[in-house]
């Protein structure tokens, strides 16, 4: 039995009324990211809100750290330092 490309058929596809070809031309990027910003904006406006880092807890920690109230281990957080900037 021999199989040849004259015998193949052929099949063409054309899009129905009211089907994705009917739909407005929007890219979609644009409808995600217009998506993303309405839900996303209340999280972004409170993010905003709050300071870069919380002072209160900085000083608290540093008197703590000078009290020797806080434990320290510089051998641990230099190879957890490491650790993290090695892969």
């Amino acid at each position: 039995m021999k199989i040849t490309g004259a015998s193949t058929p052929s099949i063409t596809i054309a899009p129905q009324a009211g089907g994705p070809a009917a739909a407005p031309a929007v890219a979609p990027s644009n409808a995600t990211e217009a998506l993303e910003s309405a839900v996303l904006q209340p999280a972004q406006s409170a993010l905003k809100a709050l300071p870069d880092f919380d002072a209160a807890k900085v000083a608290e920690l540093r008197d703590a750290l000078q009290k020797g109230e806080l434990p320290f281990d510089a051998g641990r957080l230099a190879g957890l330092i490491q650790r993290f900037h090695q892969g």
